[in-house]
């Protein structure tokens, strides 16, 4: 099968889910030249892209029917599913020498699967998570992690090139699904470091600003610290990401890890911090409400501070 590349004013794209990061990312190919059919299940969150002139279609099949590739970050694996192997879903209303393309964090297998059903039906496939959060989004530099034909990979590229900096072919169905699980663990057990750094500047009388200006620059830095440091410090715990997604994938992280024989008493860890933010109400919040967590342990809060509602669960 031969896949065209990717040519702004010519490839049409489909985008289903338009939330925190999804929104962005469209808008930055269509504002390369795309036109776009947008999906989501909250039709008002598609809105901003809808009066930069996309088109809403009612299902993913429907927009499938409008369009030459076809992207979704949705939220979690049954999303996924129905996304692409529903009764309404992407593979039934695509046509041989389409392009469908996942990037949510989703398992490998289920990559796997969803590249077998396309490929039965002349349809090119890629797993393709993305790590960067909304600031990535918004500043069109995410890094996106590939899995499956390069052919496919390199039509959609140009693509791709519209909302990140760094752009991986990393091997078949499922190789981009393992790299971001691999991100993931980088960043279960970096957080912990990070909010118990911050919880022990705190607690030593510190002031955590000019804490930050000393060890972000040296060899303690690292993303989450520079970018997450700042917003525990102004008490802002919205989300960049779901700590409810971030659990979904270190569940989906150490599934793995358990089939392949493979102990990460690390990430086990986090995930149980994490599972006990969401049960405290922050399923909601930013993946450095983590926080609020080890706060409640060390029955400590920040002096001034204060401690954000639960979010609706």
């Amino acid at each position: 099968m031969v896949y065209a590349t990717a040519t702004p004013g010519k490839t049409r794209i489909g985008w289903i889910g338009t939330g925190v990061m999804g929104r962005w990312m469209c808008q930055h190919v269509m504002q390369k030249g795309y036109t776009a059919t947008v999906y989501n299940r909250s039709r008002e969150k598609a809105q901003p892209l809808v009066e930069l002139g996309a088109t809403f279609a009612d299902t993913p099949k429907a927009v499938a029917e409008r369009s030459d590739v076809v992207f979704a970050i949705v939220g979690f694996p049954q999303d996924v599913r129905e996304v692409f192997l529903g009764s309404n879903g992407v593979l039934a209303g695509s046509r041989p020498g389409m392009i469908v393309v996942d990037m949510t964090t989703s398992e490998p297998t289920l990559a796997q699967e969803i590249y077998q059903a396309a490929r039965v039906k002349g349809v090119g496939a890629l797993d393709a998570p993305v790590s960067g959060g909304d600031v990535g989004a918004r500043e069109a530099r995410l890094s996106i992690m590939v899995g499956g034909d390069r052919e496919v990979f390199e039509a959609v590229k140009p693509i791709f090139e519209c909302m990140g900096k760094t752009i991986v072919l990393q091997g078949p169905a499922g190789a981009g699904q393992h790299t971001k699980m691999v991100n993931q663990i980088l960043i279960a057990t970096t957080m912990i470091g990070v909010c118990e750094a911050m919880l022990y500047a705190y607690k030593a009388g510190l002031d955590p600003t000019r804490v930050l200006e000393s060890v972000g620059g040296g060899a303690a830095s690292s993303w989450s610290l520079l970018n997450y440091g700042p917003r525990i410090i102004q008490r802002n715990f919205e989300p960049g990401f779901f700590v409810e997604h971030f659990i979904k994938d270190m569940g989906i992280a150490l599934a793995e890890a358990r089939r392949m024989n493979l102990p990460l008493p690390g990430l086990a860890l986090a995930e149980q911090l994490y599972v006990a933010l969401k049960a405290q109400g922050y399923g909601r919040k930013g993946t450095h409400a983590l926080m609020l967590a080890l706060e409640r342990i060390a029955n400590y809060c920040p002096p001034g501070a204060t401690t954000p509602p639960p979010s609706p669960q």
